[in-house]
């Protein structure tokens, strides 16, 4: 029996904005030392494999039928969206769960950031998979990728800010349904402007690669690359296999 479009994309997109969530909260319960050491080899694969969804796959796609400008142009302006919404605080990464900043208004924008960050991630993977649903497969994976090292970062913040590891959870779930509100966005509008899809495929593969360049990159300089720099680079390319098999 075949699974309708519609159903496919939210459920990709609720297990892009869940799986994070769930897996950063088991995550939470080793020790300092395990978790960093963890953070840091979640972060060397979800590079690999955004770097390969957008490169690989979504690239590729989105110039199956649009010219090489319009694609590039699309590509260019996720680039661009995504560097604004981090200049506004809207998009902020922190992997390090010892010196996450935290002052009195850092737990409602982790929050209003977080709902924000798996709206988008939400709404990309439901036109990649209104695209194909391999490719929002791929995309699915690659989003749940690089949502764990930031929900753990998110939930340091939140516990430092006073809040219980149970509240903790509760609010990162919680903004984990922006990605279902994003899916159902999508799957209504594109449902009327289907010719847009290609951009908006073209829009994601800049904005995941923003991501793993401006955010994801640096902070592995930041963490253990002087102590295994080596299982990084092979982390980065397992997370590029896993995209290259499927």
């Amino acid at each position: 029996m075949s699974v309708s479009p519609f159903v496919l994309a939210m459920a990709l997109s609720a297990a892009g904005s869940f799986l994070g969530v769930l897996v950063a909260s088991g995550i939470y319960l080793f020790g300092d030392e395990a978790r960093e050491r963890l953070v840091s080899w979640l972060v060397s694969y979800a590079v690999g494999t955004l770097l390969g969804l957008s490169l690989l796959h979504l690239v590729p796609k989105a110039l199956e039928t649009l010219p090489s400008e319009r694609a590039l142009g699309a590509l260019l302006l996720g680039i661009l969206t995504f560097f604004i919404l981090e200049k506004l605080v809207l998009w902020r990464h922190c992997h390090d769960t010892h010196e996450c900043e935290v002052h009195n208004s850092a737990a409602s924008l982790v929050i209003v950031g977080d709902a924000f960050h798996t709206f988008v991630d939400g709404a990309i993977i439901a036109a990649a998979t209104l695209t194909s649903p391999w490719l929002g497969v791929t995309t699915a994976l690659a989003a749940a990728a690089h949502e764990i090292p930031q929900e753990l970062g998110d939930a340091a913040i939140l516990l430092k800010a006073g809040y219980g590891r149970v509240q903790a959870l509760a609010l990162n779930l919680l903004s984990g349904l922006g990605g279902l509100v994003g899916a159902l966005f999508v799957y209504l509008a594109l449902n009327q402007l289907p010719t847009v899809l290609p951009y908006v495929i073209a829009f994601a593969a800049g904005s995941f690669l923003y991501v793993a360049m401006s955010d994801l990159i640096p902070s592995l300089h930041q963490g253990h690359v002087d102590v295994n720099p080596v299982a990084q680079v092979l982390l980065i390319s397992a997370g590029l296999f896993t995209l290259l098999m499927l």
